[in-house]
C-alpha cells in the first residue's frame, strides 16, 4: 500500500512540476517579446519613418518574429492537447501479431494487450503508441500521434530562439558603444541581458535536441528504441530516409512545416495511428 501511494505521490508531483515548467515557457515567451518587440525592434518602426533602410531591417525581423512565434506556440499547443495515443481497453492485436505471440506483446501492468513500438509510461501510468518520451514541458507523452508536432515546436523553438538572440545584438552594442545619449535604460537593458542569456541557453540547448530527434527520424527509431536495437542489426522499422520521414511527417509537402496532418495521410498511413508500422520485409525497396 505504502508503495502505491509514493508513486502516486511522485505522479502529482511531477505533474505540478509539469505546470509549472508550462507557466515558465509562457513567462519566457513574454520577457522575450517585450525585449525584442517593445524594447528593441518596435520603436524603430514609428521612431524615423524615413529611414527606410531601419524601418526594413525593423519590419523584416519583427515579420519573421511573429511568423516563428506563431509557428511553435501552435506547435507546442499541439504537442501538449493531442492525446499521443494510447491502447483501447482489451483491444485485441491484429492477426499477424498474435500469431507470433510474446512476452512484450501484453503489459502486465496495464492488463491489455500492447502493439509493437509502445511502452507503458509510468508517469501517465498507461501504455502510449510509440513512445518517444515523457515531455515535462508539455505534461505529457510523446508518441505516434503528437511526435510531429514535439519535432516541428523544437525546431522552430529553436530557430526562434536564435533569431532572439541575433536580433538583441544592436542593443548590446549602442548600450555599450559609448553614445552620449543612451534611448535605453538600465531596467530596459537588464530585461534585454536575462531575454539573451535565457534565449542562448535554450538555443545551444535545443541544437543538440534537433540533431538528436533527426538522426532518430531518419532512422525510423524513437528516444526508448535506441536501447533496444541491436548493433550490426539493420533496424527493422528503417525503411529508408524517405519512407522514414514519411511515417511521420506525412506524404503532403505543403503540410510537413505545419502542426496539422490530411485527412488522407491519417487514414492511408497506419503508422500515424500508432497501431501497425511496416517493416523491412513486407515494403517493396
Amino acid at each position: 500500500m505504502g508503495t502505491n501511494i509514493n508513486v502516486l505521490k511522485l505522479w502529482s508531483g511531477l505533474r505540478v512540476l509539469g505546470y509549472l515548467m508550462i507557466l515558465l515557457f509562457a513567462a519566457i515567451v513574454a520577457l522575450t517579446y517585450y525585449a525584442v518587440v517593445v524594447i528593441t525592434w518596435g520603436p524603430l518602426l514609428f521612431r524615423s519613418p524615413l529611414r527606410l533602410p531601419s524601418f526594413l531591417s525593423a519590419f523584416f525581423i519583427l515579420l519573421l518574429f511573429h511568423i516563428l512565434l506563431l509557428l511553435l506556440t501552435s506547435s507546442y499547443l499541439m504537442v501538449l492537447l493531442t492525446d499521443p495515443g494510447s491502447v483501447p481497453h482489451n483491444s485485441r492485436l491484429p492477426f499477424h501479431f498474435q500469431a507470433t505471440p510474446s512476452p512484450s506483446a501484453y503489459c502486465s501492468r496495464c492488463q491489455n494487450a500492447k502493439p509493437p513500438r509502445s511502452h507503458h509510461c509510468s508517469i501517465c501510468q498507461r501504455c502510449v503508441l510509440k513512445m518517444d518520451h515523457h515531455c515535462i514541458w508539455v505534461v505529457n507523452c510523446v508518441g505516434a500521434r503528437n511526435y510531429k508536432f514535439f519535432l516541428l515546436f523544437l525546431l522552430y523553438t529553436f530557430l526562434e530562439t536564435t533569431l532572439d538572440c541575433l536580433a538583441l545584438v544592436p542593443s548590446f552594442i549602442r548600450f555599450f558603444g559609448g553614445a552620449k545619449t543612451r534611448s535605453l535604460s538600465p531596467g530596459g537593458f537588464a530585461v534585454i541581458f536575462l531575454a539573451s542569456i535565457l534565449n542562448l541557453a535554450f538555443a545551444l540547448s535545443l541544437l543538440c535536441f534537433v540533431v538528436m530527434h533527426v538522426s532518430l527520424l531518419l532512422n525510423n527509431t524513437t528516444s526508448v528504441e535506441v536501447h533496444e536495437k541491436k548493433k550490426g542489426v539493420r533496424w527493422r522499422y528503417d525503411l529508408g530516409w524517405k519512407r522514414n520521414f514519411e511515417q511521420v511527417f506525412g506524404t503532403k509537402k505543403v503540410l510537413w512545416l505545419l502542426p496539422l496532418y490530411s485527412k488522407e495521410d491519417l487514414d492511408n498511413i497506419p503508422a500515424l495511428r500508432g497501431i501497425e508500422f511496416p517493416t523491412r520485409s513486407d515494403v517493396d525497396v
